[in-house]
C-alpha cells in the first residue's frame, strides 16, 4: 500500500542487556550527554484482527507518560545489524482517559491488547558529529535493566545511521545486541 510508504523517516536501534549502567553512564557523563528526568512509561501492544503482527515483525502500541499519550506505528526491521524500522507517532490530546478511550476504539475495530510493558526510561541526549543520538536506560519492569541506542533517520542516511550507531555501541563496550522487543522478551 503506498500509502503506508509515504513518510520515510527509520528509527535506527540497538538494545543491550545491562549487568551495570554505570560504566556507559560514566561514559555518556565524560562525552557530556545530557540527561533528562527520568519518566515512566506504560506501553501497551495491540494484536491486529487479521494480521499477525509477530509473523509481520510490526507493531502497535499506546505509550503514556503521565497524562501525555502516543500511538506508534513500528515496521518490519529492515536491517540485520541494527534494529532499523519505519516508525509513524502522533501525539493523542493529553489527559488521565484518553488512553483508555483510544484503546477502547481500537479494541471497537477488532485490536486486542496483548501486554502492558512497564519502565522507567532514563534518556541521555547526545551529538556526535551531525548525528543526534537518543540514548535511554531502562529499567524494565519483570526484566531488567537496559540500554538503548537510537537515531532517526531519512531514506538515504539509512547506512550511516546504522554505522554510526555500530560505532556508538562499541565505545560504550556493547557488543551483545538483544535483537527482541521488551514485549516479546516478556512474553
Amino acid at each position: 500500500d503506498e500509502s503506508c510508504r509515504s513518510t520515510n523517516m527509520y528509527e535506527v536501534e540497538l538494545k543491550f542487556r545491562l549487568i551495570d549502567p554505570r560504566p556507559v553512564i560514566d561514559q555518556l557523563v565524560k562525552w557530556g550527554a545530557a540527561q533528562r528526568a527520568p519518566v515512566e512509561q506504560r506501553d501497551v501492544y495491540f494484536r491486529h484482527p487479521q494480521r499477525d503482527f509477530a509473523q509481520t515483525d510490526e507493531a502497535l502500541r499506546v505509550r503514556s507518560v503521565g497524562e501525555e499519550h502516543l500511538v506508534t506505528y513500528k515496521g518490519p526491521v529492515i536491517d540485520s545489524r541494527t534494529k532499523t524500522r519505519r516508525e509513524i507517532e502522533v501525539a493523542l490530546a493529553n489527559g488521565t482517559e484518553t488512553d483508555r478511550t483510544f484503546s477502547e476504539i481500537l479494541q471497537c475495530l477488532g485490536f486486542e491488547p496483548v501486554r502492558c510493558v512497564k519502565k522507567l526510561r532514563t534518556v541521555w541526549a547526545l551529538t556526535q558529529g551531525s548525528r543526534e543520538f537518543e540514548i535511554a536506560l531502562d529499567d524494565v519492569t519483570d526484566l531488567g535493566t537496559f540500554l538503548e541506542i537510537e537515531t532517526l533517520a531519512g531514506e538515504s542516511e539509512r547506512a550511516e545511521a546504522r554505522d554510526a550507531i555500530l560505532a556508538l555501541a562499541g565505545a560504550l563496550k556493547q557488543s551483545s545486541p538483544e535483537p527482541k522487543s521488551y514485549l516479546a522478551l516478556l512474553l
